[in-house]
């Protein structure tokens, strides 16, 4: 009897010996593979933000030197639609499957069809640059977030990646490009984020976006490539009497978002009811911008516009001057030319908020400020995004005050923003659906 128990006995510890050590080997196997994957996606951050970082760094260098030439030969300005036609004719016959620009970024992202073809980078650098070149009125973030991405999404192929690997290629091509562009890589990681909706956002993404943005940032850095430099508000005390006017100059903002995002959307109807033949669009919308401006001389308006920025921290602007900028960029861009929006919303915002210090009782530069974010917070649908830019650009100090402008203006811009393929879910959606009973579309 002793005997069979003490049989029992080893074959149970023989059994138990097998489990521990397969026990063991599961444990060791889930731990390398769990760093395998670690180095792996470290591996793709770090190639994706060098080579966002990279190609913004060429981008913002050619850019500059386009303005620069322009701003010395204004009699360029007579050759944009020369420059509208050759942007074109290049999209119209080799722009298949590109031509969408963000938007292709953004339906790839919900609804994952194939790789972003790599020539939707040096494409839309090359629109970007004669837009600016010729005196077009543009932005350069979306060039940017569009070559980075471009870029990124290529190594898809070269490391097999699931459909939902593929989702944390897009954001962090998002991130490099857009922290690379404008030196703020703490703003780039939660806009690509925000931009595509947090809560369909895996957790997995958070990491691999800062990352990405930091290290895109630093590239630039590296190439000694300087971004715009704003001036640091004025912070007064905080009272309940400011409130009311954070709350108006924030709808401001929201309906000029607002009125931007329709502007773009109706002169590209405009356009294609006008002219059939889209590589003609671009060149009669260059020839009719270059004859107002000859004509009114208002040269303010071409390109980014940064000196009309930089003064509307310190200069209280004309009233007309926003709605001018939001007319020309919208005419420029709904008509086929290439460039961001965002860099043109950051005109339109602090010139909004320079006008308004004529009545409002607060600081112009904080004014200025606060639509600068504002507006761009609207016409994206990225009020947490905006914050931290705010904040990122102008001191923690005034984060009371963009924040609330931010959000506000997110809620008063409506669904329509500049990215027509954007999905506007969240606190939007809910009190929108809540206040109206009926679809966030039909308003």
């Amino acid at each position: 009897m002793k005997r069979v128990l003490f049989l029992d006995e080893n074959i149970f510890l023989v059994y138990l010996r097998k489990q521990i050590i397969h026990f063991k080997y599961k444990f060791l196997k889930s731990i390398f593979q769990y760093i395998l994957l670690i180095l792996k996606w470290l591996l793709i951050c770090i190639l994706v933000a060098i080579l966002a970082g990279a190609s913004s760094s060429v981008f913002l260098f050619t850019l500059q030197w386009a303005t620069d030439f322009r701003s010395d030969h204004l009699w360029l300005i007579f050759l944009l639609p020369i420059g509208g036609l050759l942007i074109g004719y290049l999209y119209h016959y080799y722009g298949n499957g590109v031509s969408k620009g963000n938007n292709v970024i953004l339906e790839e992202y919900e609804n994952p069809y194939k790789t972003i073809p790599l020539k939707m980078a040096p494409m839309v650098y090359i629109g970007t640059i004669l837009t600016h070149f010729f005196g077009g009125s543009a932005g350069r973030e979306g060039t940017a977030v569009q070559m980075s991405t471009a870029i990124a999404d290529q190594f898809t192929g070269v490391f097999k990646l699931a459909a939902q690997e593929r989702k944390i290629i897009l954001i962090i091509g998002i991130s490099g490009g857009f922290a690379s562009v404008f030196g703020t890589p703490l703003t780039g990681a939660v806009f690509a984020l925000e931009l595509l909706y947090f809560s369909r956002i895996s957790w997995k993404s958070i990491i691999p976006s800062f990352l990405t943005a930091y290290v895109a940032y630093y590239t630039v850095e590296f190439f000694q490539i300087t971004h715009t430099h704003y001036p640091k508000p004025y912070i007064p005390e905080l009272h309940l009497q400011i409130i009311p006017w954070i709350l108006f100059v924030g709808i401001l903002c929201g309906l000029s978002a607002r009125m931007f995002s329709t502007g773009v959307h109706f002169f590209s109807v405009k356009a294609k009811e006008f002219v059939s033949f889209p590589p003609l669009r671009p060149f009669f919308g260059g020839l009719i911008f270059a004859v107002i401006i000859y004509f009114t001389g208002a040269t303010q308006y071409l390109g980014l516009g940064i000196p009309t920025i930089l003064e509307s921290f310190t200069v209280a602007q004309e009233g007309d001057v926003f709605l001018i900028k939001i007319i020309a960029t919208a005419f420029i861009l709904g008509t086929g030319f290439k460039g961001g929006e965002v860099t043109p919303l950051f005109f339109i915002g602090a010139a909004l908020g320079s006008a308004l210090s004529i009545f409002v009782p607060l600081p112009v530069s904080l004014l200025a400020a606060m639509g600068f974010v504002a507006v761009f917070s609207g016409a994206t649908h990225t009020p947490l995004a905006c914050t931290i830019m705010g904040i990122e650009l102008f001191g923690i100090e005034c984060g009371i005050y963009v924040g609330i402008a931010c959000f506000v203006a997110y809620f008063f811009s409506g669904y329509l923003g500049i990215y027509e393929s954007q999905v506007v879910k969240g606190p939007k959606h809910v009190v929108y659906h809540f206040l109206t009973h009926r679809n966030l579309k039909n308003l």
